[in-house]
């Protein structure tokens, strides 16, 4: 009985042991950006201090209470690591640093956890049955901590107070685990007080931590914030208005989102031959289904968007419901809250589609570079009608050239015939689009149907759009496929270059 509730506190050790390896891995994203290079940073460091701290532990004699002590380290640092790191970022302090002492000591934590308990329990039973044990029940419980972090105390508790309670879970069995290895109980629970204070108090002011990283990286009032299970979902109101921000990049600006979505959506529709089917991909903020609804002779609006928690914001939030005119509540509209390519694959055979609207977020992961894929665009084109028009949202022709021309040949691979074009967005720059067909079609002459009261597209200006300057004329670029996303690299090293 001790000792299968030894093996319950190592499966907990090991679950802990990846949660603060993933919440640092996220944390350094929302903060730092440049999600795979985080990522495999952190996650680089944390198995290299592992080792280091599996190393160590041949230089300890009493390996009972250096046990212990491991378990109350982790407990601590990995717990408290997101809160440092938030208080770092509204501090100006210097990120990297931070992040790198907190991954190495954390790691070193974690890795001479499972060493110690070894020689512990190897006093009780055969080498190969203890080794076969605890390496079992503590990948086990990797597994374990990796999907309850992922899947319930991420999306409902936020990567910071999840992080926290996992120090909690992880100091308290280090106590179950002395008691259970007959350790003195009396300075370790004096010890364990204090932690678990340390960690109720992160707990208690993490809204506070929390705001005030948000306000340090927006440099305006956060009225709205959400940690979804899939992206950090914040809104600030500034002079200029409500702006939106997914995992810290601005997605829309409150003063000039209109430039955007009405040349997304209008040259497109302008010249589409039929639009009585439309599907939009991405699209949660309810504002490019804002422009579509414009047109009466749209019979039915189909959006898939991967957050639910988008789509509340955007029906509920008052300042975006007021920005895309409650877009939501038209009958026209049907939401799908799935991945878009899981969708397109999966989904039964329907009616095929007159229009669609592309219009996911940048292609800064390889989550969302499968979406720019010629997979994808096959995979889409299997739903379209004979004449219909897709446009496709297709980043910057001038500061992501690369990556822009990288979608257009992308699309043709996938057999589409594409017209790329831009659109001037002050608070993006030059920005471009990929309006294709599964046919030949002429530029858009802007002859077509627009409806009254646009600020922006008019049917003397669409022709212009379709004109790009030599600095953002074709690049010789390879396509995206699924196996290699070179438009991921493209746009990584495209945005860091610009950023310097």
């Amino acid at each position: 009985m001790r000792a299968g509730l030894l093996y319950v506190t190592v499966v907990l050790a090991g679950a802990c042991g990846l949660v603060y390896e993933l919440a640092l891995g996220a944390i350094s994203t929302f903060f730092l950006g440049d999600t795979v290079t985080q990522f495999a940073t952190v996650t680089g460091i944390f198995l290299t201090a592992m080792g280091i701290g599996a190393y160590a532990t041949r230089f300890v004699d009493d390996h009972v209470r250096a046990f212990v002590d491991c378990q109350l380290g982790a407990a601590v640092v990995g717990g408290l690591s997101v809160p440092i790191m938030y208080v770092a970022f509204a501090s100006a302090a210097e990120l990297h640093t931070v992040m790198y002492v907190l991954v190495l000591l954390t790691g070193a934590f974690v890795g001479a956890e499972l060493p110690l308990l070894l020689r512990v329990l190897r006093r009780r039973a055969s080498v190969r049955s203890v080794v076969a044990r605890a390496l079992t029940v503590d990948y086990a419980g990797a597994l374990v901590g990796s999907l309850a972090f992922a899947v319930v105390f991420l999306p409902r508790l936020g990567v910071l107070r999840a992080g926290v309670l996992f120090g909690v879970i992880n100091a308290a069995s280090a106590v179950i685990g002395a008691e259970l290895l007959a350790y003195d109980p009396k300075p370790l629970r004096a010890r364990a007080l204090v932690i678990f204070a340390v960690l109720s108090a992160a707990a208690v002011f993490a809204p506070d931590l929390v705001a005030g990283a948000d306000e340090a990286l927006f440099n305006e009032p956060v009225v709205y914030s959400k940690q979804s299970a899939y992206q950090r979902i914040v809104l600030t109101r500034g002079h200029s208005g409500v702006d939106l921000f997914l995992d810290g990049n601005l997605q829309f600006a409150g003063n000039d989102e209109y430039r955007y979505h009405e040349a997304l959506v209008h040259p497109l529709f302008s010249s589409a031959p039929k639009r009585a089917r439309v599907l939009v991909l991405g699209g949660g903020d309810g504002l490019a289904i804002r422009e579509i609804e414009k047109y009466d002779d749209v019979q039915s609006i189909t959006l898939v968007d991967l957050d639910p928690q988008m789509i509340a914001m955007a029906r509920t939030v008052p300042d975006v419901r007021a920005l895309n005119h409650a877009s939501f509540g038209d009958p026209r509209v049907h939401v799908v809250n799935d991945d878009a390519m899981v969708w397109l694959h999966e989904s039964p055979p329907m009616q095929p589609f007159d229009v669609v609207v592309v219009d996911f977020p940048d292609p800064n992961n390889f989550a969302l570079g499968k979406l720019y894929t010629v997979r994808f665009y096959r995979l889409l084109r299997a739903r379209l009608a004979d004449d219909a028009r897709i446009v496709v949202q297709s980043t910057s022709p001038l500061v992501s050239r690369r990556s822009f021309w990288c979608i257009v040949r992308s699309l043709e691979s996938a057999g589409f015939f594409v017209r790329p074009y831009h659109a001037l967005v002050p608070s993006f720059g030059e920005w471009g689009y990929a309006l294709a067909a599964p046919k030949e079609f002429p530029v858009p002459d802007g002859s077509g149907p627009l409806p009254p009261g646009l600020r922006y597209v008019t049917h003397e200006t669409i022709p212009g759009l379709f004109v790009l300057a030599p600095d953002m004329s074709a690049l010789d670029v390879k396509p995206n496929v699924l196996d290699d996303q070179t438009l991921v690299r493209y746009y990584e090293d495209e945005q860091r270059r610009f950023i310097r």
